[in-house]
């Protein structure tokens, strides 16, 4: 109100002093140069305005009015409204409508096709690699490269000992953190040293290895297969339990020696590949020490994950390929460093949709979420997974939540397991000790679920339940309160938790681990 209010009262003095002063020239200067000023300013808002507004309904107000399927910004107000799952549960279903209608894959659906307004000040930990991420706070850090028996190649990340340990040699303790679908080794750094795990643990007195799966941001090359080629992407999540976990797992014992005991924690899928090992390469449970499972997924019944969606679709292989993407699920997207790097320009709305986008499968906490790390897990997630690993998922959800190898179809499933439907992992051939750390708001990783496997496991240590009724899937990882509610548990198993010298009473012969 004020720049009118002047503009305004120098126009009056102006008109007064032209009619009693006709030879005064200097004021109708000074009123040029106001009303020139004026006008720019004036004009210079309205262009911003309408150029804002443009952005907002273009890439905000129609996306979400086309996924909730309604019409004006009131409905979308009123639809936003009521139950998190259910709003995530109708978006996730408009996802997959437009991707279908527009030949897309389901995450580029939701990615602005122009970007406007740039960023000028990036967050330099945003572009940087695990190591770099760990140097960068102190930390001695190693990338080992490990090549599979069937050709992929892996990058291992390893932080050998303490920040300020004088002797500067690895401790015998040894822990391998392996991430879940669409994660990376940053997963276990991206809060810092104060509350990432892989930081906790290396203070702690372990020499802690941090594993990268096949497909994602660090394990991206083959012997002879092209990244790009559908060879190379023709994996789930049992390719990596028979031959990447085994990989890293023997490397380590090679560098470490053979009488190490190597303690094992997962989590989500880093989970699945443990059960899968352990339950088919029975040797395995003899090599660890114990596992340690951080929202463990195997039977899949009890999911509220919108991922159920796609399991009426999981029999069609090739239609779900079409709709999720080829090859790779979720690459690092374009929509993703965007936001990583233009963080400080995020709004609301913005904000809801790069959560909801990343978040849609494994649900939100929303007083859990550190909202400062935004940038840095936009930066480094999701990391890369290929899409037949999500239709494994699938699968299960499908048949009742059966912990099964890939169905291929009973033609080719007779050829491969010779019986036209898929195997179970059998379970109860598990003879490692077993922890199993959960949590009552976890959409992938239900109590039903996580309670079956536990009294099916031969030598469980403890099934510990996040005492936190709000704490869900991603928590585990990057919850605010993490370090306390899930990481001090995790250590005083690791240290004092001990399972006793066992007898399994079904096969006597059977063979467990004590924890020592």
């Amino acid at each position: 109100m004020k720049l009118p209010l002047i503009v305004f009262t120098l126009v009056v003095i102006i008109q007064f002093s032209e009619c009693r002063h006709t030879d005064s020239s200097w004021l109708p200067s000074i009123y040029n140069v106001v009303a020139n000023k004026t006008s720019q300013i004036r004009n210079y808002v309205r262009a911003k305005t309408r150029s804002l507004k443009h952005f907002y309904v273009e890439n905000v107000r129609n996306k979400i009015t086309s996924y909730l399927g309604v019409d004006d910004e009131q409905k979308v107000l009123n639809a936003t409204e009521g139950d998190p799952q259910t709003r995530l549960k109708r978006k996730f279903r408009g996802y997959i409508d437009t991707a279908q209608n527009t030949d897309k894959n389901v995450f580029d659906t939701i990615a602005p096709e122009n970007i406007e307004y740039r960023c000028t000040e990036d967050d330099p930990d945003v572009h940087m690699t695990t190591p770099q991420l760990l140097a960068s706070n102190g930390y001695t850090a190693e990338a080992h490269t490990i090549v599979t028996d069937d050709g992929y190649i892996l990058t291992v990340h390893r932080i050998p000992f303490p920040k300020n340990s004088s002797q500067k040699i690895s401790p015998r303790k040894t822990v391998l953190l392996h991430h879940g679908l669409l994660g990376s080794s940053a997963d276990w750094v991206i809060p810092g040293p104060r509350k990432g795990l892989a930081y906790i643990l290396s203070e702690a007195g372990y020499d802690v290895w941090l594993a990268n799966a096949r497909g994602n941001t660090y394990s991206r090359a083959h012997v002879s297969e092209n990244v790009d080629s559908f060879a190379f992407w023709n994996f789930t999540f049992h390719e990596i339990s028979q031959h990447d976990l085994p990989a890293v797992i023997d490397y380590i014992m090679d560098i470490k020696g053979w009488d190490v005991k190597i303690n094992y924690v997962g989590h989500s899928m880093g989970t699945t590949v443990l059960f899968a090992l352990l339950s088919t390469k029975t040797q395995y449970n003899k090599v660890l020490r114990a596992g340690f499972a951080l929202a463990p997924v195997a039977y899949m019944t009890d999911i509220k994950s919108p991922i159920r969606l796609l399991a009426k679709y999981s029999h069609n292989i090739e239609y779900l390929m079409k709709l999720l993407g080829a090859n790779e699920f979720l690459p690092q997207n374009a929509v993703l460093r965007w936001l990583s790097k233009h963080a400080c320009e995020i709004n609301h709305y913005e904000e809801v949709i790069c959560e909801n986008s990343l978040f849609v499968f494994c649900g939100h906490d929303v007083k859990q979420f550190n909202r400062t790390l935004l940038p840095m897990i936009l930066g480094h997630v999701p990391a890369g997974a290929s899409t037949r690993t999500l239709i494994h998922y699938a699968q299960e959800i499908r048949n009742d939540g059966r912990f099964q190898q890939f169905d291929y179809g009973p033609d080719e499933n007779f050829e491969k397991y010779g019986s036209p439907t898929p195997p179970e992992y059998p379970v109860h051939k598990i003879t490692l000790p077993i922890a199993l750390l959960s949590a009552e708001n976890d959409w992938l990783s239900g109590d039903v679920d996580v309670t079956n496997l536990y009294v099916q496991l031969s030598n469980p240590i403890e099934h510990y339940i996040v005492p936190l009724k709000e704490f869900n899937h991603i928590d585990f990882l990057w919850g605010i309160d993490a370090p306390t509610l899930v990481y001090d548990k995790l250590l005083h198993l690791l240290e004092e938790g001990v399972s006793k010298s066992f007898v399994n009473v079904i096969n006597p012969d059977i063979e467990t681990n004590e924890l020592k």
